[in-house]
């Protein structure tokens, strides 16, 4: 092994039995991770990157995981075919993960002073007061404010960007040569990325460890990353210095990735009457305490917000986590309770009862952000599609319905034959066209899309948009987008509305707060959304 080198990653394959077939996943794959540096692993979902990771510590399901050729060496020692019990001495003590989604990953069991202090007794045999001094060190240097309030502390009590914390922390309890961060900010608003990105390089300045990203961010890759390799098909297509691949990519699957970033402008509609209008809308949740559980207090989830909404229009709805985002969506649609004017289609929805806003729901739909799990399982694409044309008595001769349901998926750019199938037989993009199919079989004038795009990959999310925007031009369409991907927002709104904890902050044209935005909060989300290169100069 060279000195420079930490790891070297020599013709790696994975192959995965499936009954009598076999998957290739990973296919000759080759790389070195240096001493002090951060290499990023990026491609697609099923792109290899995640199995060619895990395989360094061989975490993969074995025996229906094997690996037909390769080698990963570390210190000297190929660690595919090192013993268990040596393996488990380097596993999180001189090489450590972060995994994608923390609130599976941390035990929802135990306390984070006993996850944490797990790792210690395990590899430096630390125990009672000299485990707990050394576990609020760490969670004072992965930034967790006031630490010793949050040793009793369970995953579900922290938030998203804390628990990713507590990852990190648990992942650093060793002071490992390297750190596997497997999509470490895929799950967290843009503002969060930005503090756990800047967390981790300055940890790695301070501790000198070796960083392996995977993710398929290039805006995150961008910032953080020294060296760059590009994943397709369990293949590495290019690697190179990450300065010269953004500016000189080399292979056509790079120069597609770094081209997927969704962009254009919104439908060129011009505004109609008002469709959607909110005045003074408010979804406070009362806090109960005493033995006679009396109101003490209220969760103000949104508080007090006006807007209105034309004909063919979107309005871009952002703001970080338990902003009050979806709450305001959910109250639009009264799905929850509310106080306030709401008036869809000259109808004041606050008057009426469940009832009575059934038939307008024709009229407004939804696009819930997981594409799978807002589908059954149970009902074939066709079935899903349709049921709408049911609830709502369209269509009474099937031949019409079936129709109904053929002109719907092919809006989607969707095979109509693909109505005899089921949602576990489609890749994640297809399963949100059909979402979207769903929503527009019926023809509705008003769509609400939560997060729809938030679980797919940069190049889905664009061919999404675009048919998004192809939709709203063709059907003169309305659409609430909530999102904390401003990319995104940018790339379909006509106007936008920026929340913070229940209020409205900033609102106006997309355009005009896209580019001079007045409130020091739509700011920082802006220069978190679109990050600037910051780590090509630390190798």
């Amino acid at each position: 092994m060279s000195h420079d080198n930490l790891v070297e990653v020599r013709d790696l394959s994975v192959d995965f039995a499936c009954g009598e077939e076999c998957v290739h996943a990973v296919d000759k794959v080759s790389f070195d991770i240096r001493r002090g540096e951060t290499l990023a692993l990026v491609g697609e979902s099923g792109s290899g990157k995640s199995v060619t990771a895990n395989s360094i510590l061989r975490l993969l399901p074995y025996p229906t995981a094997s690996h037909p050729s390769g080698s990963v060496r570390y210190a000297g020692l190929d660690l595919l075919k090192a013993p268990e019990r040596k393996l488990r001495g380097i596993r999180g003590n001189r090489i450590a993960m972060v995994f994608q989604e923390p609130m599976t990953s941390l035990n929802p069991l135990h306390t984070v002073e006993k996850q944490i202090g797990e790792v210690l007794a395990l590899h430096k045999g630390l125990q009672g007061q000299a485990a707990r001094t050394r576990i609020l060190e760490l969670l004072d240097l992965v930034g967790i404010p006031d630490p010793a309030t949050r040793l009793k502390a369970y995953p579900h009590e922290l938030s998203g960007g804390q628990r990713q914390r507590v990852m990190i922390a648990m992942a650093l309890a060793n002071e490992p040569e390297l750190l596997i961060a497997d999509e470490p900010t895929t799950a967290l608003d843009v503002t969060v990325q930005l503090k756990i990105l800047d967390l981790l390089g300055e940890l790695q300045a301070r501790l000198g460890m070796a960083l392996l990203l995977i993710t398929h961010d290039l805006n995150l890759v961008r910032r953080i990353a020294h060296r760059v390799c590009v994943m397709q098909q369990g293949r590495i297509v290019e690697q190179a210095d990450c300065e010269q691949l953004f500016q000189a990519p080399q292979h056509p699957y790079t120069r597609e990735l770094l081209g997927a970033e969704p962009s254009g402008a919104p439908a060129a509609n011009p505004p109609g009457a008002e469709l959607l209008s909110v005045q003074d809308l408010r979804v406070w949740f009362p806090i109960k305490k005493g033995v006679f559980r009396r109101t003490v207090d209220h969760i103000k989830a949104v508080d007090g917000i006006d807007f209105s909404l034309p004909r063919g229009h979107t309005l871009g709805i952002v703001g970080e986590s338990g902003s009050g985002k979806s709450t305001l969506g959910l109250a639009i649609l009264r799905l929850i309770d509310s106080r306030g004017a709401i008036r869809f289609e000259g109808n004041a929805l606050d008057t009426l009862n469940q009832a009575e806003v059934r038939p307008l729901r024709r009229e407004m739909q939804v696009v819930f952000q997981d594409p799978y799990g807002s589908l059954s399982p149970r009902l074939s694409v066709g079935q899903i599609v349709g049921e709408g044309l049911e609830i709502h008595g369209i269509c009474d001769e099937r031949e019409q319905q079936q129709q109904r349901i053929i002109d719907a998926l092919l809006e989607v750019g969707l095979d109509p034959e693909t109505r005899h199938r089921y949602p576990h037989e489609f890749s994640g993009g297809q399963r949100q066209r059909i979402a979207i199919a769903r929503a527009l079989v019926l023809k509705p004038a008003l769509i609400l899309l939560d997060e729809p795009t938030s679980a797919l990959d940069r190049s889905v999310q664009r061919q999404v948009v675009d048919l998004l925007r192809q939709l709203q031009a063709k059907y003169n369409l309305s659409y609430l987008f909530i999102s904390h991907d401003l990319a995104v927002v940018k790339a379909l709104s006509h106007q936008l509305m920026v929340i913070r904890q229940g209020k409205v902050v900033e609102q106006g044209p997309a355009e005009a707060i896209f580019a001079a935005p007045k409130h020091p909060y739509t700011q920082q989300l802006l220069e978190a959304a679109f990050m600037v290169p910051a780590a090509t100069s630390q190798a």
